[in-house]
């Protein structure tokens, strides 16, 4: 792993907290998880700082130093993840991540380091969940961010041989999970995003059904802590119904038109407070897969208020979370 740092160079405060950036963007791909991710970079400072003075300073390349341990500590996360999840009320799905651009207000967040990329698209951290976590790690290393395998095998304490057989099984995984598909620009997927939530408002089961695949599925992740389906629905038809069934529910809401994990999403808000977040795949402009993340905790990115970005971020009364029981199931 490659650093500008070496014997005699900075090893100061700044060159080490620089490197914060790259750590987070590494963990939350690793971990799916925002949350997880800061806990992990948080250890990794805690064992750099916790070493004597002098073996830090005999540390060739701090960045190097940091990128191995944080590898390490998340794959030591992800192997409890796996037994935490199986636990899990419902399904589980990765933390979405918002573009700060689209929001006025609110604090420093972590997730302001996360560049948004095809490698944090929620359909490819849906299919990352699928991998063990030896996968995972020599995967995202190496595939995305293109460390050696001599190097992820430091990480992750296997050969590079091994490391390069992780990485091929995790390729096979991706494919497996996703059919070859024309790509759907962005530009296209916002339309069909937005036609979509005029749809939803409107309660207009045709329409929907028209945007759905017919073997179209919605996940969503409540995590036991709100209203929320535990399996998915499958059908483009099951779930326009659904859809329009929880309008009539859970009325009183506003969608907003916001971009999930880099790609087009919805928001859905309650009296200014984000309680859902949706992120959508398409393929031949027809919505193929909705996430849907209720779980409260994991929407705490989404906690400022939305800035005046035009008509499509004014919204309308939609359908969506309700707390008004368990029959207004959050709107997915």
């Amino acid at each position: 792993m490659s650093s500008p740092s070496g014997p005699g160079r900075d090893h100061g405060v700044s060159a080490v907290v620089g490197e914060r950036r790259h750590l987070i963007n590494l963990a939350y791909r690793l971990l799916g998880s925002l949350t997880e991710a800061e806990d992990a970079v948080q250890e990794t400072y805690a064992r750099w700082y916790a070493m004597p003075r002098q073996r830090r300073e005999a540390v060739e390349s701090p960045g190097a130093w940091l990128t191995t341990v944080a590898g390490r500590v998340c794959l030591d996360l992800l192997g409890s993840a796996r037994v935490r999840r199986e636990r899990y009320v419902g399904e589980w799905l990765p933390e979405p991540l918002p573009d700060r651009a689209e929001w006025a207000g609110g604090p420093v967040d972590p997730a302001d380091r996360i560049t948004l990329d095809e490698s944090v698209d929620m359909a490819f951290l849906v299919v990352l969940e699928s991998m063990t976590p030896a996968e995972r790690v020599a995967f995202v290393l190496h595939d995305v961010f293109r460390y050696p395998f001599a190097e992820v095998a430091g990480m992750v304490g296997r050969t590079p041989a091994a490391c390069r057989q992780l990485a091929s099984s995790a390729r096979r995984r991706l494919r497996t999970a996703h059919a070859p598909a024309a790509a759907v620009p962005a530009a296209a997927q916002a339309a069909v995003v937005r036609q979509f939530k005029e749809a939803w408002e409107a309660k207009d089961i045709g329409a929907l059904v028209g945007l759905l695949d017919p073997g179209a599925t919605m996940t969503a992740d409540g995590g036991g802590l709100v209203g929320a389906v535990l399996r998915p629905v499958g059908g483009g038809g099951r779930i326009a119904r659904y859809l329009v069934h929880i309008a009539d529910k859970a009325p009183g809401l506003t969608l907003l038109e916001r971009t999930v994990n880099g790609r087009p999403g919805l928001v859905a808000q309650h009296a200014g407070v984000t309680v859902t977040v949706a992120a959508f795949d398409l393929a031949d402009a027809r919505v193929t897969r909705i996430w849907a993340v209720r779980n409260p905790e994991k929407l705490r990115p989404w906690s400022p208020g939305p800035s005046a970005v035009g008509p499509s971020a004014a919204g309308l009364p939609a359908a969506g979370p309700s707390a008004e029981g368990p029959s207004a199931a959050g709107g997915l």
